[in-house]
């Protein structure tokens, strides 16, 4: 079986020999292509390529038809007609070049005859640098030189070490780039003073070349393996003393240490002679994280360091803290007789701290009182209290660690801008870059000497909110009038910042707002409501939200126009105030809609507008406007009023304007149940005729008019046309059209022009009609027509009069009648009986008559 395995692999190796063959003869089998001198030539030497045609190759038996090629990689350098071309090549580059022979016959393809590549190197450089290493008391002997330039040809190195006692140790390495071999012999310290021989020698086509010798022993190249299981020792948990161990070989003479605080780039070394694994550490900081490690070295002289060891990172123990804390305050008043003192403080650093701080302990007294002092234990970096306005205060804060408390910063609360002469003077804060601000200022004008220190506070500023941003602030001695604030400065963010000058108990300030960086608000205020407020308007807004804001605002913009106007609107201009909301406007015309809306500004830009508003003001217009105008009248109108003739005309113009439906009616005395149920007898009383003509005054309740006489018929009396009426003085009432029961008697019955006087024995009419005119009627004319009422029916709207009255009160009455003017703009008609729509008619019992009546 083994036998068979053996055959067919011995099969497959020669058949795989036979097709590489078959191929390279299948590659050339049309001619050959030879080089001359060598296919591996020096940089810059020109080289001869020959390519020629076995026998019966060609394209024909004429060799003119035979057109060879030669290519240097795809690039066609000569061709000759025949069946062979030689050509020479100078200038080859550093590498490997490929040329090709090929063969064109007329109407075919070119094909391939053979090839063949040049190499182009250099002889190899000498060696430099040798040296050779054993890492640690087991390890082998491994070698490192400089090759030098690379020559581009295939080179073979060969390292040998000669030792005492003739031993020698070579081995090689076949590789273009090779620059270190490992012998894998180990050196042992039996005889730590012998001396070793280490060379190597490097071989190409074109030449070799040898390193120096380098000797060394067995110090010299043994390299100590880096120190392990390192650890720290703090005894007494005390950072004064604490020892570093560790595990080193067994030949280590020397030790180097090195360790840092992990936030510290640079290292501070320490080098101790037979340590034997330990070392006592004295300048440790308390609560520091350290890093440390360690490096080893076999002689103090001779051989090379180890690499250092693995890191040991490592926490000191605590200690009592050190420092004091930077206390700072800010007093608010709250009423009359209360204040609030808020305290802020910053941490102490690890190297004050010396440990973790547990708690603050905050003191507050009153200072020369015989209160107890208010004292409070909180881990917070701040602490407030409410504590009477009366009185001085002073504070006290202090750290505590798990060792104890640091001592305490002291500090009385005064008004710290209280002294006006201690305010800094042109306060500017001008960006510095995304993350810095730098504030200058000028010393007090008056007191540059007392100041005994600068304090620069800032804080985001937001206003509006209920929660106070953090407080941030710095400290600056006297001589210096600038600082630079970068604790949590960011771009884009608006910060309130004041300058303090303080000296002893009193204090001075001036404030300024101020950014990193900037732009344009991305929105404008929104107005939130818009009030009138004696003829001006007051408009309130919401502040933009801090983070849309873009930086510090330094004005805000109005702007109004009247709505569906093309033209450009009106601003108003407001410098920014932290505490600002609303302002008043007062140059708005009264009853013209405007639309109003807001911008922002920055140093960098203005914001879009924010939203639009509509308004109309409301209020009257300018009293002095209709002051002049309105005395003027109302003199022209007492100058026309105080003429007779006027008022008269201006009356009676009234009279005919009252509508119709205003007239007062006089009741009629034929719908009285008493004037148709009871007889009346008449006594006959003389009405004196100037009493009717000038009328009686006016008692504050008329004497009724008595009747005695009976009546037993109405005698019927004649009436006006329809168009044809009275006017009464105080009435003005127009007649109303007749019913269809008065025009039909009118027709039947032709009434007579004059009422006849009943005969003596007869009862007599109790009134008699008093005529209306007509614009062409004379008193006295009966040539009017007139309309006949029924027999029951007494006249109620034309006028009546008792009728005993003599005919000289008509005419006189007549003649005091006013001229009619027809203005109104209800019609003309007859008077209908007075009527009421609810309850009873007007009886003759409850109608009382004055004489006054019966003036115009």
């Amino acid at each position: 079986m083994a036998l068979a395995v053996r055959g067919c692999s011995l099969a497959f190796i020669f058949i795989i020999m036979w097709l590489l063959i078959k191929a390279k003869i299948d590659v050339c089998k049309r001619g050959d292509v030879t080089v001359k001198p060598s296919h591996v030539i020096l940089l810059g030497s020109a080289v001869n390529i020959s390519c020629s045609l076995k026998p019966k190759q060609g394209c024909s038996h004429y060799s003119s038809f035979n057109r060879l090629i030669l290519y240097r990689f795809d690039r066609r350098i000569n061709f000759h007609h025949g069946h062979s071309l030689s050509s020479q090549v100078t200038d080859l580059p550093l590498g490997t070049t490929l040329f090709v022979c090929k063969l064109a016959c007329v109407n075919s393809d070119e094909i391939r005859i053979c090839g063949a590549e040049i190499s182009v190197g250099v002889a190899p450089e000498q060696p430099q640098n040798l040296s050779c290493i054993q890492k640690g008391e087991q390890g082998t002997v491994a070698c490192t030189w400089d090759r030098g330039r690379d020559t581009h040809l295939y080179s073979e190195y060969t390292l040998q070490l000669s030792g005492p006692k003739n031993l020698t140790w070579q081995k090689q390495c076949k590789d273009y780039y090779c620059d270190h071999l490992d012998l894998g012999i180990n050196l042992t310290p039996e005889s730590p003073e012998s001396s070793f021989t280490a060379k190597v020698t490097v071989i190409n086509s074109l030449g070799s070349s040898s390193s120096f010798p380098s000797t060394f022993t067995f110090l010299d190249i043994v390299r100590p393996l880096p120190p392990w299981d390192i650890r720290i020792e703090f005894q007494n948990a005390s950072v004064s003393r604490c020892t570093l161990q560790w595990q080193d070989e067994g030949l280590v003479l020397l030790n180097r240490l090195r360790y840092r605080p992990n936030d510290s780039e640079s290292w501070n070394m320490v080098d101790v002679t037979n340590a034997k694994g330990k070392h006592d550490l004295l300048d440790l900081k308390p609560f520091t994280e350290y890093e440390f490690q360690i490096s080893s070295k076999l002689h103090l002289y001779k051989g090379s360091w180890s690499d250092w060891s693995e890191s040991l990172r490592t926490q000191t123990p605590e200690e009592e803290p050190t420092g004091m804390l930077d206390v700072w305050y800010m007093k608010q008043h709250i009423d009359y007789n209360r204040q609030q003192i808020s305290l802020f403080w910053k941490n102490l650093s690890v190297s004050e701290a010396r440990g973790k701080i547990l708690h603050y302990r905050v003191t507050l007294q009153e200072v020369r009182g015989g209160k107890a002092p208010f004292q409070n234990i909180t881990g917070h970096t701040s602490w407030t209290w409410i504590v009477p306005r009366t009185g001085n205060w002073a504070v006290a804060v202090s750290a505590a660690n798990s060792k104890g408390s640091s001592p305490p910063t002291r500090i009385n609360i005064t008004n710290l801008c209280g002294a006006g002469l201690l305010a800094p003077r042109q306060v500017s804060a001008d960006s510095g870059g995304m993350d810095y601000i730098v504030v200058t200022w000028e010393p007090p004008r008056r007191a540059p000497s007392a100041v005994q220190e600068y304090v620069v506070e800032w804080r985001e500023l937001r206003p509006g909110g209920d929660i106070l941003p953090p407080l941030n602030w710095l400290r600056s001695p006297p001589y210096n009038v600038s600082a630079l604030i970068s604790e949590n400065i960011k771009p884009y963010i608006c910060y309130e910042i004041r300058v303090y000058a303080l000296s002893g108990d009193q204090g001075g300030c001036s404030s300024i707002l101020g950014n990193s960086k900037h732009k344009a608000p991305l929105s404008g205020p929104h107005i939130n409501a818009i009030t009138e407020e004696k003829g001006s308007i007051l408009i309130s807004w919401n502040s933009i939200p801090a983070q849309e804001q873009m930086g510090c605002i330094l004005n805000y913009r109005i702007y109004w126009k009247e709505r569906n106007s093309n033209s450009q609107p009106r601003l108003c201009e407001i410098p920014y105030r932290v505490s600002q909301n609303s302002h008043p406007i007062n140059s708005l015309q009264p009853r013209v809609t405007y639309v109003l809306w807001m911008t922002a500004l920055t140093a960098a830009g203005e914001s879009s507008q924010g939203n639009e508003r509509e308004f109309c003001l409301q209020g009257k217009a300018n009293w002095e406007v209709f002051v002049a105008p309105s005395v003027c009248i109302a003199i022209v109108m007492v100058g026309i009023f105080s003429m007779r003739y006027f008022r008269q005309k201006v009356f009676v113009l009234l009279s005919a304007l009252r509508p119709q439906w205003c007239s007062k009616e006089i009741p009629d005395p034929a719908n009285s149940t008493w004037a148709k149920k009871y007889p009346i007898v008449e006594e006959r009383t003389q009405l004196p005729l100037d009493r009717v003509l000038t009328g009686w005054p006016t008692p504050e309740e008329p004497e009724p008019l008595v009747i005695n006489e009976v009546l037993h018929q109405v005698t019927p009396i004649f009436r006006h046309p329809p168009h044809s009426y009275w006017p009464e003085k105080r009435r003005g009432v127009q007649g109303h059209h007749t019913s269809e029961e008065d025009a039909v008697r009118s027709a039947s019955s032709p009434p007579p022009q004059r009422a006849l006087p009943a005969e003596r024995g007869q009862p007599v009419d109790l009134y008699r009609v008093l005529r209306s005119r007509g614009p062409g009627a004379m008193p006295g004319n009966p040539a009017s027509p007139l309309a006949v009422l029924p027999d029951d029916y007494l006249p109620t709207h034309e006028g009546y009069l008792p009728s005993r009255l003599d005919e000289a009160l008509t005419d006189r009455l007549a003649e005091l009648e006013p001229q009619h003017i027809s203005l109104s703009v209800f019609p003309s008609s007859s008077f209908h009986p007075l009527t009421f729509s609810c309850g009873e008619k007007l009886t003759l019992d409850r109608l009382k008559m004055g004489c006054d009546s019966l003036m115009l």
